[in-house]
């Protein structure tokens, strides 16, 4: 049976961060980044304004500087073992975020078989994001719908990973949810839960809940020492 596996990107795949935070960093705006977040954490700031302000944050971004940050971002551990293994199976692999596309894209490169973002301007932006291509909570289960529904797949056969709020409307929808690293709302709703730095053993936990046979991968690099 093939199953579809979505993935949070920011605090889920990135330990402890997000993709907007790593940029602010590289860019020298990590102060007015913060200060975003603070308001869209408040509900004073939406995903749309969020992304009206970055792109002006953002101004100076390249494509080569934006690569340098993406390989230099702080992925959980066992994400490639992990990717490589669902597609093993021929199961498919998505990543849904509200962050921009020009970044969320390169997890392509290491196997996600689709990545759904928020579309931003080609790097350098030099105009400022178009708000009807930025994503909400809400579209992450738009967007599953979608991918579910051209692969002919189930709801049941499909497992979210997931950190924060942004998660909610997704958890709400879904039977198979883990929460990693997560925040207390996404906890009570997740039916299981992970805090670590290894992808590996969330993804056992996601098996463990499924009919078929538990993921043969590499253990965690503490079991290999």
């Amino acid at each position: 049976m093939s199953r579809l596996h979505v993935f949070d990107m920011d605090g889920t795949l990135l330990r402890g961060t997000t993709a907007s935070l790593e940029i602010a960093r590289r860019l020298g705006c990590l102060p007015e980044l913060l200060a975003l977040e603070a308001a869209f954490a408040a509900g004073s700031v939406d995903t749309r304004a969020f992304a009206s302000e970055v792109g002006r944050l953002w101004r100076e971004l390249t494509p080569e500087v934006a690569a340098d940050v993406f390989a230099r971002a702080p992925w959980i551990g066992g994400l490639s073992d992990v990717l490589a293994d669902i597609r093993g199976r021929g199961e498919r692999s998505a990543v849904v975020t509200l962050s921009p596309d020009f970044f969320a894209d390169r997890l392509r490169g290491l196997g996600v078989d689709e990545v759904v973002a928020s579309g931003f301007p080609a790097l350098p932006m030099r105009t400022p994001p178009d708000p009807a291509r930025i994503l909400t909570p809400a579209d992450k289960v738009v967007a599953v719908e979608r991918i579910r529904a051209a692969a002919c797949l189930d709801r049941d056969t499909c497992v979210a990973y997931g950190d924060s709020r942004s998660d909610v409307p997704l958890f709400r929808e879904l039977k198979h949810t883990v929460a990693v690293n997560a925040d207390s709302t996404l906890r009570e709703l997740a039916r299981h839960r992970y805090d670590g730095d290894d992808l590996r053993v969330a993804y056992r936990i996601a098996r463990s809940q499924l009919t078929d046979s538990g993921a043969q991968l590499p253990p965690p690099a503490k079991e290999r020492a």
